[in-house]
């Protein structure tokens, strides 16, 4: 075996490591470099996640963005737009709608508001400056804004698979039959009806510049390769050169947009009427909240003997066939009776009476136990025949 004597120089390092083979030389090597590797490792790590970070970046993880790759993005159909000569800018603000919109001549706006941002004045700017405005999913509050006459009309039954056109719209005949599940609706031009002549996936207001589209499935990554999903949104939205991808954010909240307090809530004959009402009601609480004197006692009208309780109450221990009730009862009033006899007093145990009793009846303790404590009757004959003997103990033990 070769040992090797480390020396303080460099030189007589170098000389020994190459006096050795090669893969020890690389784990001499290694081990000397091992710190400056691992700082290597960890910068180049660093890099990369940055790098990925930056292409990340440009992606966006809302539904139905241009931007978002994921089943329910529509970066798709955004890419297949851009291929065929549609230029498509995504904007996520009010303001960068409308500047991008005052750049374009004629331009198509995508108008996917889930949270119903916009109020109606913000869609009236967007439909007078767009040439066609094409809303995918809209709330109610987006639908009574564009004030197009399209209203809800219910959603699309689970066990339809399939929509044929029902239509004359050139865009849905050309596209053909599509599957989706969402609302439907109702509007002065309907087509994808889910019952003849009903309300259906797709709506256009009377002119054709208001196009609303009642499933997001229509159009996102995962479903767009479904039927004539993506024909039916390329040629709604590729109508012209230009296309505006716009997604709303909070941001876009107008701040006027608040909700109306209860003073502009009320009627204004409320404000006469309000005052007089709480003065009838002051009036009323004076008059009915008088003192009206003290409470007077006044006797029962029916006496109850005790007796008859007692017998209303073995009624019903006998109707709901109580044996063991009825049992308890009749234990605990002759073990009390007895304990009383004997001044006992009230913390005295069942064993004290016990031996009270057969001392005074003259009787041994374990047949007085057996039947004041331990048996316990399973039917109504049993219960009779022991009442009969505990009451026989007791008279015995009392009449000494």
């Amino acid at each position: 075996m070769t040992t090797i004597l480390e020396d303080s120089t460099p030189g007589t390092d170098n000389a020994a490591a190459e006096g050795l083979p090669a893969g020890q030389r690389f784990r001499a090597w290694f081990r000397k470099h091992l710190v400056w590797i691992a700082l290597g490792t960890l910068l180049a790590g660093l890099v990369t996640f940055l790098a990925i970070n930056s292409v990340s970046g440009a992606t966006d993880s809302r539904r139905l963005s241009a931007r978002n790759p994921a089943p329910d993005g529509a970066m798709a159909a955004a890419e297949i737009l851009a291929r065929h000569g549609v230029s498509v800018t995504p904007t996520d603000t009010f303001e960068d709608t409308m500047d991008a919109l005052s750049a374009k001549d004629e331009a198509t706006v995508l108008l996917f508001d889930a949270q119903g941002f916009l109020d109606r004045s913000q869609l009236e700017e967007i439909t007078a400056a767009a040439d066609r405005v094409v809303v995918v999913a809209p709330r109610l509050r987006t639908l009574n804004g564009l004030n197009q006459g399209i209203r809800p009309g219910g959603v699309v039954p689970e066990a339809t698979q399939v929509i044929e056109p029902g239509c004359e719209q050139e865009d849905a005949r050309a596209a053909g039959r599509v599957s989706a599940q969402g609302s439907i609706l109702s509007g002065p031009l309907v087509c994808y009806p889910t019952r003849e002549d009903g309300p259906g996936l797709y709506a256009a207001s009377a002119d054709g510049r208001v196009i609303v589209l009642g499933s997001r499935e229509l159009m996102d990554n995962q479903h767009l390769a479904l039927e004539g999903n993506a024909a039916l949104a390329l040629r709604t939205l590729g109508n012209n050169a230009d296309l505006v991808w716009y997604i709303p954010g909070v941001g876009d909240i107008s701040a006027s947009n608040s909700n109306p307090t209860l003073n502009e809530l009320a009627p204004r004959w409320l404000a006469f009427a309000g005052p007089w009402l709480g003065l009838v009601a002051l009036l009323a609480i004076a008059w009915r909240g008088r003192r009206m004197g003290p409470l007077v006692f006044e006797p029962l009208p029916v006496v109850v003997k005790a007796v008859e309780t007692a017998e209303g109450r073995a009624r019903l221990y006998q109707d709901s066939r109580a044996v063991g009730r009825a049992a308890n009862n009749l234990r605990a009033g002759t073990l009390s009776r007895l304990a009383r006899h004997f001044n006992l007093g009230a913390d005295t145990t069942a064993e004290a009476i016990v031996d009270a009793t057969a001392r005074h009846a003259e009787q041994s303790i374990q047949e007085v136990r057996f039947v004041l404590i331990d048996f316990m009757p399973e039917s109504e004959g049993q219960l009779v025949q022991w009442a009969q003997q505990i009451e026989r103990i007791e008279q015995e033990a009392t009449a000494r």
